[in-house]
């Protein structure tokens, strides 16, 4: 991944402030706005404007400097998962059955044990 440590002037932090603000006020709009129009507004209606609003707020928080950060970081990761080598089909069965085949001669051992440790308790004290 690429590590971006360039200082950013203070007028582009304040704009940065800015547009963070306007972005939870307009998480906090949608939020307060689907409760207050619960009775009133139909279902669809409100979920538009819900997501309207969350892409507006996203939008707004991606042109900011940690927002490119974690736009540039996501478009990264998409091209590492493109990367990777999936399991098969088979694979993945075999190694789900070796799991629970693993976990159930845990249980049995550990359900042996504690038998024998209840034996031995109840021997050591006369129960």
């Amino acid at each position: 991944m690429k590590a971006n440590h360039a200082e950013t002037p203070e007028s582009s932090n304040a704009a940065d402030k800015l547009k963070w603000l306007i972005a939870i006020v307009l998480l906090a709009a949608a939020v307060v706005g689907n409760s207050f129009y619960g009775e009133t507004v139909s279902v669809v209606i409100r979920s538009a404007g819900v997501i309207v609003l969350i892409a507006a707020a996203l939008g707004i928080a991606a042109i900011t400097v940690k927002g490119k950060e974690a736009v540039s970081f996501a478009r990264e990761a998409r091209m590492e998962i493109r990367k990777v080598i999936w399991p098969t089909r088979q694979e993945t069965v075999q190694t789900t059955l070796i799991v629970l085949a693993v976990c159930v001669v845990m249980a049995l051992a550990l359900w042996g044990i504690d038998g024998i440790m209840v034996r031995l308790v109840a021997f050591a004290t006369g129960v």
